[in-house]
Order: structure tokens, then C-alpha cells, then sequence
């Protein structure tokens, strides 16, 4: 269970993030959808402690992850895939797989969670032995999640998984996240379009200027004009 409750966070004096909560339930997959620069990215890098809130309380199941460090979040089983992917050029595809298992041991075995990346992206287990300076933009976002996954995290934080990708390869991230949905793990999924929000999320937050403006089902929200005046006046249709 993840609680995010009146967080705020502070940016060279600017407050980016005012009174965010959210809630995340084991096994669930949330959206967080809001324009570019309304706070979904900030609101990643807080829960993974690279920035520190000025207020509020970050809690997953027992832990204050505002008291952790990156590393020390990352052990208590959150995985996170950045908007950039950061793929590290001048390792393999295997050998980027394989960092996390190196970070977190405990829980099952590097063998384990290296073969159950590949059942979700089947692609990249042809690509094993490719840098990752020869990968395409989606073949690198592919990898990103892969890495998160062979964490073997118990929540994965997905920072705009479509942004930039071609309609070629959209579908098969799609499937790839949808599958690691349906393996049981909690996914937050960051987005500024509303295209790309899966019609299945169990709940979905709409962030504007650093605050949660909405959150309930993507049925209400698309069912009411207040929220929708938001969306289109933020988000990409």
C-alpha cells in the first residue's frame, strides 16, 4: 500500500507539488494524468528520494520513504522507469537487466526475475547481446521497464511509457505493461496524454499546477465537463 498524503515539494523556491494525495492499493494500476510540467514528474522523483517534500507524508506499507535514500527506496521494492529511459549506452541489453538484481537480493532469485522481463518484452531477449547505443526509442523504453521489473518490485513507477514512441511499437509496450498488471504488481503510471491512459486502470488522478484536481474512475472523469475542461485544455486529444 502506497499513502502520499498533503505532499509538498519545493524546487529553487518554487512550489511544484501543493497538498498532492494519492493511494495506491497492492495489485492496482493508477494514472496520474496531467499536462507537461503540471507535477507527475516531480511527484516520481519525491517517492524515489531524489527530491526532498517541504511538507506532507510518503508511506509504503511500513516505511517513511521521505526518509530514505534513492537506493534504500529502491530496496523496498520500488522500481522506476524514467521518461528518458536513461538505458545505459555502453551496457548490453542483458547487462542493464541485470544491474537491479545486483541492487536488490533478497526475494527471488537474479535468474528468476531476469526470465520474467523476457516473458514480458520477448523482444529484448533476441536483443540480449545489442548495446544500448544501437536500441531504437522504444526498444530503450522496453529495456527501462524490463530494469524496473527485474527488481522484482512489488510497485513500478512508469513515467510516460508512450511519450515519443512510434505507433509501431506503442501496442507492444501496451501488452508488455498490461502483462505485468496482470502478474499481480501495483503500477502508477505518469501521463499527459489522454489517449494512452489504458481503458482498465482501476483509478485515475488528474494533476494541474502541482495539485490533484480529480481522482475516482476514467468513466466519471470523462463523464463530467469540469474534469474534461481540464483535460482538453491540458492534455493532448
Amino acid at each position: 500500500m502506497l499513502n502520499v498524503v498533503d505532499l509538498c515539494v519545493e524546487i529553487q523556491g518554487s512550489r511544484i507539488l501543493r497538498g498532492v494525495n494519492l493511494e495506491v492499493k497492492p495489485g492496482e494500476l493508477v494514472c496520474l494524468l496531467g499536462r507537461n510540467g503540471a507535477g507527475k514528474t516531480t511527484t516520481f522523483r519525491t517517492l524515489m528520494g531524489y527530491l526532498r517534500p517541504v511538507s506532507g507524508h510518503l508511506r509504503w506499507h511500513d516505511q517513511d520513504l521521505a526518509k530514505l535514500a534513492t537506493w534504500q527506496v529502491a530496496q523496498q521494492g520500488i522500481g522506476f522507469s524514467p521518461e528518458e529511459s536513461e538505458v545505459y549506452a555502453d551496457l548490453t541489453v542483458e547487462e542493464n537487466i541485470e544491474l537491479p538484481t545486483w541492487t536488490r537480493t533478497r526475494g527471488r532469485s537474479a535468474a528468476e526475475r531476469i526470465a520474467e522481463a523476457y516473458r514480458i518484452f520477448p523482444k529484448l531477449e533476441r536483443y540480449r547481446k545489442r548495446g544500448g547505443a544501437e536500441l531504437s526509442g522504444g526498444e530503450r523504453k522496453m529495456v527501462s521497464i524490463a530494469r524496473a521489473l527485474a527488481l522484482d518490485a512489488e510497485l513500478l513507477l512508469l513515467d510516460e511509457p508512450f511519450e515519443g514512441l512510434s505507433p509501431a511499437i506503442i501496442p507492444q509496450v501496451a501488452e508488455g505493461v498490461a502483462a505485468i498488471r496482470q502478474s499481480g504488481k501495483a503500477i502508477v503510471m505518469a501521463e499527459s496524454n489522454l489517449h494512452h491512459v489504458p481503458e482498465y486502470i482501476d483509478k485515475l488522478f488528474v494533476i494541474e499546477r502541482g495539485e490533484i484536481i480529480y481522482s475516482g474512475s476514467l468513466e466519471n472523469a470523462l463523464a463530467s465537463p469540469d474534469v474534461m475542461s481540464v483535460i482538453a485544455g491540458a492534455v493532448e486529444l
